[in-house]
């Protein structure tokens, strides 16, 4: 009888080798995913308002140019009238209100326009705006303005539907709370569609789901940048992170700076021309001022605020936000016309001078007719974004209806050396950006209390497999 030949040691079974240990992507991917898809859910109907009515807002500019080709402009005469004969106009149509602020025609064939405040049935925070024509002093017509670019009653009107959907106050956190939210979704759309493998990317010769997926991501990636400037320059004047960054800029100094207008002189308001305190008419006049202000190079456009009460001075200030910015001011004494005060946009701290391009990029006036289709195709490129993500999650449901969400649990898999910082990381951006931290807290504490009930009833699932009991 013969027996098998006894194993040798080599050939003895051998444990299983250990799992590779998972990247720290691999364990963060999910999460990111399920992040991407809850904010995306959630969050999506509020970018569809703001996409729709900032598309409008970009296209608004054009738009007033034609509605008033009117008041906006006058055929190009030969020799332009003084300042002071065209603001005299405008006040013998208008003999009530104040002077808040006088533009002199920019170009050629533009019109003048002087700002009146205090009209009763235009709103507080407004100013009727009269257009003269430099050459003749006729008054073209008369319209009510908001805001340092001017705007008038249709522009106004699409701007505040984009800012706060005429809800006032209230209204404006719909704008925060999308913007705050945008580049979070945007990043990590953009993320996920790089960390896909290469041939999951293409579109062309697929179909349904992925084709879908296809078109989002790509377009998604595209349009990242823009998403990313435009939340972050969103954010700079909203109520709450908008707060939060100007104490941050105070703190370090970087406040945007203004021209003093204190200290006219004694004999402010007793020239040759002299006026009552905050009209046009106050001390050398409009003509010596604007001058003045030439001397000291600040060109067109320029507006010139009259002197708030006896001892201020004249302000004149450039008001151009197209690229190159012309932001230069200077005060002027009332009674003198001597300049007392200039600021220049090239002294402005950094901080200042980012707010400012941010800010007009943010609103298309920085580059003009280019910045504003660019503006019109992000507000495109989102609406469809945000379509084809809603598709999506209907197609993973087999097109009949919506698919299951990405399944809970996706942080426990994340190793602390990654998760401690990133919570630590989401505490501080949630803490300026408060529309963005308790909104994220609010889901967390929900997501954990259905995890728990779930587990408690006994099918607690999460994104890695069956949870140990």
């Amino acid at each position: 009888m013969t027996t098998a030949p006894t194993a040798t040691t080599d050939e003895a079974a051998q444990p299983p080798a250990p799992a590779p240990a998972k990247s720290a992507w691999a364990t963060l991917r999910p999460l990111v995913l399920r992040l991407h898809f809850y904010a995306g859910v959630v969050v999506a109907p509020f970018l569809l308002v703001a996409a729709l009515t900032g598309l409008l807002y970009a296209a608004s500019f054009q738009a007033e140019k034609i509605v008033y080709d009117h008041e906006l402009t006058v055929p190009a005469g030969d020799r332009e009238l003084p300042l002071s004969e065209q603001v005299a106009a405008a006040r013998e149509a208008h003999p009530g209100g104040t002077i808040a602020a006088v533009r002199p025609a920019p170009e050629a064939d533009a019109t003048t326009r002087v700002m009146l405040s205090g009209i009763p049935g235009v709103d507080p925070g407004h100013t009727l705006a009269v257009f003269v024509d430099p050459y003749t002093a006729e008054v073209r017509g008369e319209l009510e303005q908001y805001g340092s670019t001017g705007a008038l009653p249709l522009r106004t009107w699409i701007d505040e539907f984009h800012r706060d959907l005429h809800l006032g106050e209230t209204g404006r956190l719909y704008s925060e709370f999308a913007a705050s939210w945008l580049w979070v979704i945007a990043a990590g759309g953009l993320v996920l569609w790089f960390s896909r493998r290469r041939a999951l990317r293409t579109v062309r010769g697929t179909g349904g789901r992925r084709r879908t997926l296809g078109l989002h991501g790509s377009v998604g990636a595209w349009a990242a940048i823009g998403f990313l400037l435009l939340s972050a320059t969103g954010l700079t004047w909203s109520t709450y992170a908008g707060a939060n960054i100007g104490e941050l800029r105070a703190s370090l100094g970087q406040e945007t700076p203004s021209v003093s207008a204190a200290g006219g002189g004694e004999h402010a308001g007793h020239g040759p021309a002299g006026g009552p305190a905050g009209d046009a008419a106050h001390g050398v006049g409009l003509d010596k001022v604007l001058t003045a202000a030439r001397a000291e190079g600040l060109g067109d456009p320029v507006e010139i605020v009259p002197p708030a009460d006896e001892t201020s001075a004249y302000v004149v200030k450039q008001i151009q936000r197209s690229w190159p910015v012309k932001q230069d001011a200077v005060a002027v004494d009332p009674a003198t016309g001597e300049v007392t005060d200039v600021l220049r946009f090239a002294d402005h701290p950094v901080l200042a001078k980012l707010t400012r391009w941010g800010i007009d990029l943010h609103t298309g006036t920085l580059f003009g007719l280019p910045n504003q289709i660019v503006l019109m195709a992000l507000a495109a490129a989102l609406i469809l974004l945000i379509l084809w993500g809603y598709r999506m999650w209907w197609q993973r449901g087999r097109g009949s209806a919506f698919g299951r969400p990405i399944p809970r649990g996706a942080w426990q898999q994340v190793p602390p050396h990654v998760l401690v910082p990133l919570l630590a990381l989401i505490a501080v951006l949630g803490y300026f950006v408060p529309l963005l931290g308790i909104p994220l807290a609010v889901f967390l504490a929900v997501d954990i209390l259905l995890g728990e009930i779930a587990h408690r009833r006994g099918r607690r699932t999460y994104s890695g497999g069956p949870a140990v009991r």
